[in-house]
């Protein structure tokens, strides 16, 4: 994994676990925050295959979570720490969002990127019950939807896969 995409992996996994806080105690934040972390990263290894993509979102800026805060009634007006929301990367939390709701599309889609470039990302893609009972919001399906649903078909069709086919296999 490029170092260049440690601010995105950062405030995207940050701006999860604000938007769906883990239970409390430090034990759940620390799980939650792997989960959250495991799935950022692998979104943006996907989103960001080469160094030359890393350089070009540099370039770029990932957009913020302006679009993210209004989806889950997020105010951040007196939010004086602010700056870290700027490095939000809307689709590669959208992606993370699909893989947290999804473990067997987490596991897809570890098979895309390069393991090296991912990590260890067995919190995400075979979680129990301590991960489940720690992050119950950040990986409860209908809570990640509103923003799993924005970029899921990029996701999708990035990894091969037909919409309708991830609903059937999610339902089946």
């Amino acid at each position: 994994m490029s170092a260049d995409l440690s601010p995105v992996i950062a405030a995207g996994t940050r701006w999860l676990l604000t938007a769906f806080p883990p239970a409390p105690g430090a034990f759940s934040q620390a799980l939650a925050e792997a989960q959250a972390g495991q799935a950022v990263t692998l979104a943006a290894a996907l989103r960001y295959p080469t160094p030359l993509d890393a350089q070009l979102l540099h370039l770029l800026s990932p957009g913020g979570s302006a679009r993210l805060d209004r989806l889950t009634g997020a105010d951040h007006g007196d939010d004086a720490d602010a700056g870290w929301r700027t490095w939000v990367d809307e689709t590669v939390v959208s992606w993370a969002a699909c893989l947290l709701a999804d473990p067997t599309l987490a596991m897809d889609a570890h098979h895309l990127a390069d393991r090296g470039q991912a990590g260890e990302v067995t919190r995400l893609t075979r979680p129990g019950n301590h991960e489940h009972d720690a992050a119950p919001l950040l990986r409860h399906p209908d809570l990640l939807e509103p923003i799993a649903a924005l970029h899921r078909a990029s996701l999708l069709d990035l990894m091969g896969l037909d919409l309708l086919d991830n609903e059937n296999a999610t339902l089946g």
